[in-house]
């Protein structure tokens, strides 16, 4: 299977607090390799501070990295410019762990989703309002709330107008950092099962940043453990959550809430 996405000794490091002199930088992404296939999920899981979020933001193009490379679709992110940028922009769209930051609290929630297909001159007038309808069908939404605005619906429908926002323009690839942390247990399976849905209906590629394995168990083809800023095991989904090489995945394994069988 052609790959679509491709990440090669990806570093990225900030300023670390302490003293000027001292010069210390933090590590967030030390010699990162993954790729995504067309039409897979990744899952990319570790725990806060492991450096998944900033792997994230260097794929998107919002963080520079200063070493590596991303390729998407055989072409270097880091190096697109003018029409070639706004065309990666159509084609990966990210979905973040709150909505509100991708959503204008001004704005009622079909404008927001509307976004995309006005910046990209994505059909007519009459299409867009169309296409609009059916994103919000698609996501389990009544096509009347467009009309609303961000607050006054729940935290779960906010998410997933995020979510239709982000297929508006038809993307390649999704990028997904903690989409469900942020919701009720009930909300969560919902949101996982529209995206595992998603995915099979529309074939888009994506990429599901979690610290949660059983997330991640739920809903990807292959996973990537970071630790610390290093992937420190990769594999597919069943092969790393039934025999885990690396002591940390054993660690988030065990961190799964699991039921209790009864005698």
């Amino acid at each position: 299977m052609a790959e679509l996405l491709q990440v090669t000794g990806l570093c990225k490091s900030y300023p670390a607090a302490g003293p000027w002199f001292r010069r210390r930088r933090a590590v967030a992404v030390d010699d990162v390799s993954l790729s995504v296939a067309r039409g897979r999920t990744l899952g990319l899981v570790g725990e806060s501070g492991s450096g998944k979020s900033t792997l994230g933001r260097c794929i998107l193009g919002l963080t520079r990295p200063e070493r590596g490379s991303v390729l998407f679709d055989g072409t270097e992110v880091q190096d697109l410019s003018g029409k070639a940028r706004s065309e990666f922009r159509r084609r990966v769209q990210p979905v973040f762990q709150d909505p509100w930051g991708s959503l204008d609290p001004r704005w009622p929630v079909g404008r927001s989703v509307r976004e995309a297909l006005d910046c990209f001159g994505i059909g007519t007038p009459r299409d867009r309002a169309a296409r609009v309808r059916d994103l919000f069908d698609r996501v389990g939404l009544d096509p009347a709330l467009a009309h609303r605005r961000p607050d006054t619906l729940s935290g779960g429908q906010r998410q997933r107008v995020a979510i239709a926002a982000a297929l508006a323009s038809e993307p390649d690839l999704i990028i997904a950092d903690e989409p469900v942390s942020a919701l009720d247990m009930s909300v969560q399976a919902q949101i996982l099962n529209l995206f595992m849905d998603l995915q099979s209906d529309l074939g888009v590629a994506a990429i599901f940043i979690t610290h949660d394995l059983g997330v991640v168990e739920h809903v990807s083809d292959a996973v990537a453990v970071m630790y610390r800023g290093r992937l420190v095991e990769t594999g597919d989904t069943d092969q790393v959550m039934g025999a885990p090489r690396h002591d940390y995945t054993r660690t988030l394994l065990a961190a799964i809430p699991r039921p209790r069988h009864l005698a």
